[in-house]
């Protein structure tokens, strides 16, 4: 299923990790781990944050993925399943 994760980072803790520059590794490996069809990063109300579409093919998947955010950002997680266009049209298809 196609889910995407917000990640909302803690900006002290983010700070913290950015200033001993683990930051890029700490992505890099989470991006390696997830493998994102797609990455987005920016700012939301005011704090840094991660938007990362990938298919989580089993529930199980959620602790790796989840995890670094929690225990090495302090982030505030939300994950939830979306659709693109293709999804959405098959869906649709099977509405009567």
């Amino acid at each position: 299923m196609r889910v995407m994760l917000k990640a909302k980072l803690d900006t002290e803790k983010a700070n913290e990790v950015f200033r001993s520059g683990k930051m890029a590794d700490l992505l890099k490996e989470t991006m390696d781990h997830i493998r994102p069809e797609a990455a987005y990063f920016g700012p939301e109300g005011g704090r840094r944050t991660c938007f990362l579409v990938f298919d989580m093919r089993d529930s199980s998947e959620m602790p790796p993925a989840l995890e670094p955010f929690f225990t090495q950002l302090n982030a505030e997680v939300d994950i939830f399943p979306i659709m693109n266009g293709e999804d959405l049209e098959k869906g649709l298809s099977r509405i009567h």
